[in-house]
C-alpha cells in the first residue's frame, strides 16, 4: 500500500515524468492499489474463516474487482511491452502522446471489466444443504453459505476458465516475452553500431539508460508470470483434472492461500523493482522518507531540512525521459 501510493504520488507530483511509459506504471500502481484495499482483505478472510461471511453483493463485487484488477495490470504490462518495442525497435515510427496513452488505459479498464462480467453475473451466495458450522462451546450449529459460480452447466464454466486463461495470462506472457526478445536483440546490437560510429558519450549513457529501463520492465513481467503461474495451474487442475471432493478440499484448505499470497505479493514487490532500478523514483522515495523525518523531528531539523531541500535544487538534474 505504501510502494504503490508513493509510486502515484511522485508521478503525479512531477510533470516531468509524465512519459507514457511512466504513465503506464501509475495505471499499473493504481491497480495493485485496487487489489491491496479490496481483494486481499476479502480473500484473507475468505481463507481464515470457514465459509462466505459476506453478502452476495460482496461476492459479485469481489470477484468483479479482483478480475478486473488483475486484468489492468496484465493489459497495462502488455502496453508497457508495446510501446518499448515500438519506441526502441521501429524510432523512426510517430511514438503514442500522453492523451493516446490515457485513452489506452481506459481502453484497458473497459476490456477488463467487460472480461470479467461473465464471473461477476454467476457469482452468488448459497446455503449449503449438506453441510454446517459446529461452535463446541456452545453446543450450537449454524448454517454454512459459501461465494461460488453457479454456472448452469458445467462445460460452460470450463469454456470461460479457458478463455480466461489464454486472454489475461497465457497470451500476455506470450506477447510480452517475444516484444522484449525483439528489444533485447535490437538493443544488444547497437554497441557496434555506436563504436563504428564514435559516437559521444551523451549517446551511450542514453543507451546504459535504455538498457536498464529495459532490464527493470522485464523483471516486473517475469515477476509477474511466476506469481500467477501457481494459482492459474490450481484453476485449470480444479476444472480440468477429475479431482474428488476431498482433493479439492485439501487444495482449498492448505495450496490455495499459498497461491493466492504469491499472486498478491506481485502487488506489493513492483514498487521495489522500480525504487532499485530507475533513479527517478528512487529520488522520490527518498524525498518523501525525508520529509517524513522532517516532520517526525520539527524545529530541529528544520534548518537541516531546508539545507536539504536547498542542496535537491542545486544539484536537481533532469528527469530521465526514458522515451
Amino acid at each position: 500500500m505504501v510502494g504503490n501510493s508513493l509510486i502515484c504520488v511522485i508521478v503525479l507530483k512531477n510533470r516531468r515524468m509524465w512519459t507514457v511509459t511512466n504513465i503506464f506504471i501509475l495505471n499499473l500502481a493504481i491497480s495493485d492499489l485496487l487489489v491491496g484495499i479490496l481483494c486481499l482483505p476479502i480473500t484473507l478472510v475468505d481463507n481464515l474463516v470457514t465459509g462466505w461471511p459476506f453478502d452476495a453483493v460482496v461476492c459479485k463485487m469481489s470477484g468483479l474487482v479482483q478480475g478486473a484488477s488483475v486484468s489492468a495490470s496484465v493489459f497495462t504490462l502488455v502496453a508497457i511491452a508495446v510501446e518499448r518495442f515500438r519506441c526502441i525497435v521501429y524510432p523512426f515510427q510517430p511514438k503514442l502522446t500522453q492523451r493516446q496513452a490515457v485513452i489506452t488505459i481506459a481502453f484497458i479498464w473497459a476490456l477488463a471489466i467487460v472480461i470479467m462480467c461473465p464471473s461477476a453475473a454467476t457469482l452468488t451466495v448459497t446455503k449449503d444443504e449438506f453441510h454446517f458450522m459446529v461452535d463446541g462451546i456452545n453446543n450450537a450449529t449454524y448454517p454454512l453459505y459459501t461465494c461460488w459460480e453457479n454456472w448452469p452447466d458445467q462445460s460452460m464454466r470450463k469454456i470461460y476458465t479457458t478463455v480466461l486463461f489464454s486472454h489475461i495470462y497465457l497470451a500476455p506472457v506470450t506477447l510480452i516475452v517475444i516484444m522484449y526478445t525483439r528489444v533485447a536483440v535490437k538493443l544488444f546490437k547497437s554497441p557496434a553500431q555506436l563504436r563504428e560510429g564514435r559516437a559521444e558519450e551523451d549517446d551511450r549513457r542514453i543507451y546504459r539508460r535504455k538498457i536498464k529501463v529495459i532490464h527493470m520492465l522485464l523483471i516486473v513481467a517475469l515477476l509477474f508470470t511466476i506469481s500467477w503461474l501457481p494459482l492459474w495451474t490450481l484453476i485449470l487442475l480444479t476444472d480440468y483434472g477429475s479431482m474428488t471432493p476431498s482433493q479439492i478440499n485439501v487444495l482449498s484448505a492448505y495450496v490455495f492461500p499459498f497461491a493466492h499470497w504469491l499472486a498478491f505479493f506481485n502487488s506489493s514487490v513492483n514498487p521495489v523493482v522500480y525504487g532499485y532500478f530507475n533513479e527517478n523514483f528512487r529520488r522520490g522515495f527518498q524525498a518523501a522518507f525525508k520529509f517524513q523525518l522532517c516532520l517526525l523531528d520539527g524545529r530541529k531539523r528544520k534548518v537541516f531540512c531546508g539545507q536539504e531541500k536547498e542542496k535537491e535544487k542545486r544539484n536537481e538534474l533532469v528527469l530521465e525521459d526514458i522515451d
